[in-house]
């Protein structure tokens, strides 16, 4: 399977990978120019996700989809790389690094997920209906995001920062998630697992998550037994799921900091 991917920059190869239901148009725009100032970013979109197609031969849990990137990297001749990744992409990001050590430069999870004692089993309703929601109205995105109850509507639970945020964003993330074929098959391949891998320690690890973040709180998905013992783990102020978009600066800067630890 072919993923779509986006690449730009020159520099040290850095892979950014996108959460369950997003998209890399819809993730990066905050961090990415900045970021491909130092590196050769290159970002991919996960199975029925963005540009990249559905397949429904592909395994959608974390592991198999760390596989299918390291496949792409094959394919665009990327011998290793430091990775960043949000949510889905933060565990699949861990997941490389555990499986494919020698293809890892370092790894930035921003709020990702696995790192739950007690793994998931089942979809939520409120998970499911507002899939189902987004699904049914995200052709008038461009439309909704204009009235500020719609904003807070789709982003208050998401953000902190919903209020501050360029339209532009809102409208991209409501139209990956309204058409994301893949959202479901990949929360199902999260059931009843969590990450709990060792990761060597001569790949630096930074850990962020936001200290608003509603999808993945504390109190249950934050488990940091789970991560690294030598992973640095950082919690930022007024941020939610999303940190790229709450604090971009403070993403961009701890992506470039664990960059240097590299041994």
């Amino acid at each position: 399977m072919i993923l779509s991917s986006e690449v730009s920059g020159a520099g040290t190869p850095l892979i950014l990978l996108h959460g369950m239901g997003s998209s890399s148009s819809s993730a990066w725009p905050l961090i990415r120019p900045t970021l491909s100032e130092k590196f050769e970013v290159t970002s991919f979109d996960l199975p029925g996700h963005g540009e990249s197609e559905f397949d429904p031969n592909q395994a959608m849990d974390p592991h198999s989809l760390a596989v299918l990137i390291i496949e792409q990297m094959d394919r665009l001749e990327i011998p290793q790389a430091h990775f960043a990744g949000n949510s889905l992409g933060g565990w699949i990001s861990l997941e490389i690094a555990a499986a494919f050590p020698n293809r890892v430069l370092s790894v930035t999870g921003l709020a990702p997920a696995g790192l739950w004692l007690v793994p998931t089993t089942h979809r939520t309703f409120l998970g499911a209906s507002s899939r189902v929601m987004a699904a049914a109205t995200y052709k008038y995105a461009d439309q909704m995001m204009k009235q500020e109850w719609a904003r807070k509507i789709g982003f208050f639970e998401v953000s902190p920062r919903w209020r501050e945020l360029p339209r532009e964003i809102l409208v991209d993330a409501v139209k990956a998630y309204g058409s994301s074929d893949g959202y479901f098959p990949a929360w199902d391949g999260m059931f009843k697992r969590r990450f709990d891998k060792p990761i060597i320690d001569s790949i630096p690890v930074t850990i962020l998550f936001g200290d608003s973040d509603n999808t993945l709180p504390a109190q249950t998905s934050q488990e940091r037994s789970l991560a690294p013992a030598h992973a640095r783990w950082i919690v930022l102020s007024q941020a939610g799921h999303a940190p790229m978009w709450d604090s971009p600066q403070e993403c961009i800067a701890e992506i470039i900091h664990t960059a240097t630890l590299l041994k």
